[in-house]
């Protein structure tokens, strides 16, 4: 799978737990502390064990200083794209430009539907989500002239004001796997954000190759589309072999954990990057998911942090604008 000549960027996925917000928050702090380049949180209002994922990152952006933030993917049928599109340009500002949108087109419709929101079919899903995209985009264009106005089968906004911008090009991100999906993310997002659990061999290949092709229908606006892909975290020994014991394929490790090369197995952390095809290079560009260290390894961290830097694997940086 070609890279399309960006580097690696490493990430985290983080379960918005409750039921330790302090050790929540910590393992934010301690992936910007570890020089990991994104932090993301899954959103799932329905879930009453799980901190608000809005909430949280706007707490976590308030608590690091460099490090990306980014929901992975919001709940778009429980947040209405109009007031999510001025609170992610919120916090981009508030944040100095380190927020990122990751959406989805929705799950676990009972429980949506058990909140107020409303049950749609697949097809529908994707139609709500590209007026989603439409609604977002223009609100954020505060230059435009006029307002607002979206007259959608789903979404209707009639005139209303724009803005604030954001403070930096805050890039849209879809959780796609279909055709359609894919297609859309390719027509209109930026960036691609599937789980590695929801993919069978080959889909990969096959989503980058329908992203790629509606990336160069005419009309697509020049941005980057970039992919990135998470799964669930899992221990990892420093022998090199996963809770599962499969044998492990990464970079080089330092205290008790590594990262994946994305010719890892599902249950490794892994990046599988893509860029549309003839579009500009763009921050941010890639990020993977990120096995949270052992309490030793977080200790030694603490104890001897010029040993711990020196020790990081160089597994490929972006450079930031």
């Amino acid at each position: 799978m070609s890279d399309y000549g960006h580097d690696l960027v490493f990430g985290s996925f983080v379960t918005p737990s409750g039921g330790d917000p302090g050790r929540t928050v910590g393992v934010a702090v301690l992936a910007e502390q570890v020089g990991l380049d994104l932090v993301t949180f899954q959103d799932h209002p329905y879930q009453p064990a799980f901190l608000d994922t809005w909430t949280l990152l706007s707490f976590v952006a308030a608590r690091t200083s460099r490090v990306h933030v980014a929901a992975n993917v919001t709940n778009l049928p429980l947040r209405p794209p109009a007031v999510l599109a001025r609170s992610v340009a919120s916090l981009d500002l508030l944040s100095g430009g380190r927020v990122s949108l990751g959406l989805g087109a929705g799950a676990f419709w009972e429980a949506i539907e058990a909140m107020g929101g409303r049950r749609l079919t697949p097809g529908q899903g994707v139609r709500a989500l590209e007026e989603a995209i439409e609604v977002i985009r223009q609100l954020w264009d505060a230059e435009a002239r006029g307002g607002v106005r979206v007259d959608g089968e789903f979404y209707r906004v009639r005139g209303a004001k724009r803005g604030p911008a954001p403070a930096h090009a805050v890039p849209i991100w879809l959780g796609a796997y279909k055709p359609r999906m894919l297609q859309l993310t390719g027509r209109r997002a930026d960036g691609w954000l599937p789980s590695l659990s929801y993919l069978q061999p080959g889909d990969l290949a096959k989503g980058n190759a329908i992203i790629d092709d509606a990336a160069q229908q005419p009309g697509r606006p020049r941005r980057t589309c970039v992919g990135s892909s998470t799964s669930p975290a899992r221990s990892r020994r420093a022998g090199g072999a996963s809770s599962t014991g499969r044998p492990s394929s990464g970079c080089r490790s330092w205290p008790n954990w590594r990262w994946a090369r994305a010719s890892a197995p599902s249950s490794s952390p892994v990046t599988t990057p893509t860029t549309c095809a003839g579009s500009p290079a763009r921050w941010p560009l890639r990020c993977a998911s990120w096995s949270r260290p052992s309490a030793t390894a977080a200790r030694s961290l603490r104890r001897h942090p010029r040993r711990s830097r020196r020790s990081r694997p160089r597994c490929g940086r972006a450079a930031r604008p």
